[in-house]
This record gives structure tokens, sequence and C-alpha cells, in this order.
């Protein structure tokens, strides 16, 4: 690993940090192969003189294309910083939950002949994969024999094996000047072939990666697991979600920070609730929805109350390309290009602040939070 270059100033730090910074990779820190040059600059402000960060960081990305430790490798050759696989948190391995022991169709770069394959009893789709058009037949093939691919189609299954997606990109940023199909594309595909045959809609068991409420909830279990190694005792109490894809990045965290509202506003609920009852006033209670489907039990309850999107201009999106205002507008896949089953909501894709890059988005945090001071 590289040892990280300073500049000609250093931060001041005046307290523990309170806050976490979660990072998309892509048209953020890289284009491609290619570094964004801020990137670097970003990260020497986000270490000490030993090389350890200042405050808790997570890589968060939907790209599943190689393993954990390679591209923690590649970062930290890119950024010149120390990047563990600890601090890489792939969107869509947060959660494989009940079908981690069955027999799993999963398709990452996958292209090879299918031969005696046993029972399939899921499919997981973590990346578009090379040869579009076999991997559309093969799940094809999966879904409408019910998983034994010797059979005939079954076009009126009244349902199909569960299928799990775990990246819902439908752009992403490489070098060329315009963006690049991602997952998310291949994904309307699948969907448009599977109801030109068999006339119903495709269903989905899981949608994970970004912009799902779970895969921020797990990055900041990563940040607090980060804080308690390093001794920091401040909770950490503002997440600053930093990407270049409204439809994923800004989308998410916002997502999840109205999660973070709604929690909140349900636990001040409960405690006005218990000190009126306190009192000897009988109270109704309204009963807890449970909206963290086992999230809490597994990661632990999140201890933020806000995450904050920040939105840079070096991938996907165009600063001058202006939104419409009116959601009635929105309904067309030309305007809204999230996921089928995710809701079009302006407030949703209206980043917290937008920044020229990921120096100058770090830059702001840190004047945002009071962090540190240029000497």
């Amino acid at each position: 690993m590289l040892k990280a270059h300073f500049s000609s100033y250093t931060w001041c730090l005046k307290s523990e940090p309170s806050f976490g910074l979660l990072f998309d990779i892509d048209g953020v820190l890289v284009r491609g192969k290619t570094p964004i040059p801020a990137a670097k600059r970003a990260f020497q402000k986000l270490v000490d003189a030993k090389g350890q960060f200042v405050v808790p960081v997570v890589f968060v990305t939907n790209a599943g294309n190689c393993l954990r430790q390679k591209k923690a490798d590649q970062l930290s050759h890119i950024l010149g910083v120390p990047v563990s696989s600890a601090l890489y948190e792939i969107g869509q391995m947060t959660y494989i939950g009940r079908y981690e022991r069955n027999r799993i169709l999963s398709l990452l770069f996958q292209s090879s002949p299918v031969v005696n394959l046993p029972r399939v009893e899921a499919v997981v789709l973590f990346g578009e994969p090379i040869r579009w058009e076999t991997n559309l037949q093969l799940i094809i093939d999966v879904l409408l024999t019910n998983g034994n691919l010797s059979n005939a189609y079954e076009t009126t299954l009244s349902a199909h094996l569960p299928l799990l997606a775990c990246n819902m990109d439908l752009m992403w940023m490489a070098e060329a000047h315009s963006a690049r199909f991602g997952h998310g594309t291949f994904m309307v595909c699948l969907e448009n072939i599977y109801k030109k045959i068999t006339g119903k809609d495709l269903k989905y068991e899981a949608l994970m990666g970004k912009p799902s409420e779970l895969t921020y909830h797990f990055a900041e279990f990563l940040i607090r697991e980060q804080a308690a190694e390093r001794g920091w005792r401040a909770p950490i109490r503002s997440l600053y979600a930093i990407g270049d894809n409204l439809m994923t990045d800004i989308y998410g965290a916002n997502l999840y920070n109205r999660y973070l509202d709604e929690r909140l506003a349900r636990k001040s609920t409960k405690a006005v609730a218990n000190m009126v009852t306190g009192a000897g006033t009988p109270a109704s209670v309204p009963q807890e929805v449970d909206m963290d489907n086992g999230w809490e039990s597994e990661l632990a309850s999140p201890s933020a109350t806000s995450c904050k999107s920040i939105l840079v201009c070096t991938g996907v999106y165009n600063p001058h390309m202006e939104l419409p205002k009116d959601a009635n507008q929105c309904i067309k896949e030309t305007v809204f290009h999230g996921h089928r089953d995710f809701r079009f909501d302006p407030a949703l894709v209206e980043p917290e602040k937008i920044a020229e890059d990921v120096d100058a988005a770090v830059q702001l945090i840190f004047e945002m939070e009071k962090f540190g001071t240029a000497v």
C-alpha cells in the first residue's frame, strides 16, 4: 500500500468525529480504470500523519465484478492511502438470507453453457454479463421450468422461483464521455422478455444494493464498527453519502434519511406517550410498524439521525440537466431512470448539496461539521 502524500496544509481536529463518510466509486473516485484527480486530494484530507483515517469511511458500490480484497488494493493504489477490504462494502453482498444454503444460479459475468445442472432453487443477479443474450435465455429457462432445465416451459406457473437482484444501476460512468449501460438495463430487458412470454410481471424476492435502505443500514454498521475499533466515543450521528448518480446514490441516501426521520418520529411519539401514561393519564399509543425487516436485530439499531446526500459532477450527473418539478410529468422511463419497483419522488432525487468533485465535497462536509480548520 502506498503511503499518503500530504499537501501543504493539514487539519487541526477539534474533536472526535461524530459523522461518517460513504463513498461511491465509479464516477466519484474513478472513471473505468482512470483515477479522477480530485480523489487523491480528497483522501489526503482524510488521513493523519500515520496514514490512519481521521473519520470513519466506507466505500459503497453496486459493482460486483471483482473480489473485495482486489478492489481494496486498487483503491489503495489510486488514492495513496491504506484501504482494507473491511472498508469496502459491496451492496449486493449485504444480505442473501435464507437462500444462502439453497442451490442458487448466480450470474456474475457468467457465459458458460449449461450442462447437467441440478435443480435451481433461486436466482441471484450480481451484475451485467458479457453475453447478454446467453444469460437472458438461461434465466428465462430457469424461471419457466421451475428450476428443472431438462423440462419444457410452464408458462402457466402461478409463481416463479425466488429472484434477487443486487445492482439496479441503469447507467454508470466509465472512460467514455457518455454513461454506459448498467445492470439495471439488463434487468429491464429481462423484465420485458418475461412479460412478453408469460403476460405476467417478473417479481423480485428482494432488491439489494443502492438505493435500497438495507445497503445504507449495513454501511452504517461498518461505520460504527470502525469508530469502535478506533476508540472514538462520540456516537455517529450524521452520515454523508457522496455519489454521482441521482437515481441510486442520491435517491438511496435520501431514502435512508427518510427512514431515519420516521424512526426518530416513532421513538418520539412513543416517549411522549410514555410520559403521559406515567403522569396517570391513559394514552393511545399506535403500534410501531416493523419497517426494519429484521435489520436492527442483526445489525443493531442505527445511531445516525441523518444521512445527507452530496452530489458530485464527475460522473453520471450532468449539471446542465434539469429535472421536472411535477411528479405527474415524470412517469415515463425516459425521465425516471430508477428501477421499476421504486416510485419516483422528486424529494428523493434532490441532493442536500452539490459539489464540483469529491475533493470539494469532503471540504464542504468538514466545514458543515466544523470538524477542522485549515492552517
